[in-house]
């Protein structure tokens, strides 16, 4: 199964030690025509709901029930790959502002410039 851009889904997140996991919500941030179908993987970001020791660039989520989030949460810029086979289920999807909120924190992430949509 591919999954599209802003999609809000649950994966395995590993402990630092690797000796369990626990499931997280993440955001798939590549675009399923492009790259997701494909390869059978996406480019995530990290969704956290702690608000200890906060990175640069952490976006909160505004609509937390179409993300299918229930904690006041946010996406963090901490970006991986992941197999499809290894993604949990669909949670929910950004709303389209929180989705004009992560394109621009992405592009200042990367030191792309982009013109507002």
């Amino acid at each position: 199964m591919a999954f599209d851009a802003y999609d809000v889904v649950v994966v395995p997140f590993p402990f630092t030690d690797r000796s369990a996991s626990k499931r997280r919500p993440a955001l798939v941030l590549s675009d399923r025509d492009a790259f997701n179908e494909a390869v059978g993987q996406s480019v995530l970001a990290m969704i956290t709901s702690r608000n200890n020791a906060p990175w640069p660039l952490d976006m909160p989520i505004a609509d937390l029930s179409t993300a299918g989030l229930p904690a006041p949460s946010k996406v963090r810029m901490k970006l991986f790959t992941l197999d499809h086979r290894l993604i949990l289920r669909k949670a929910g999807r950004l709303g389209p502002e929180d989705e004009r909120n992560v394109r621009a924190t992405l592009a200042r992430l990367l030191g792309f410039a982009i013109s507002p949509t």
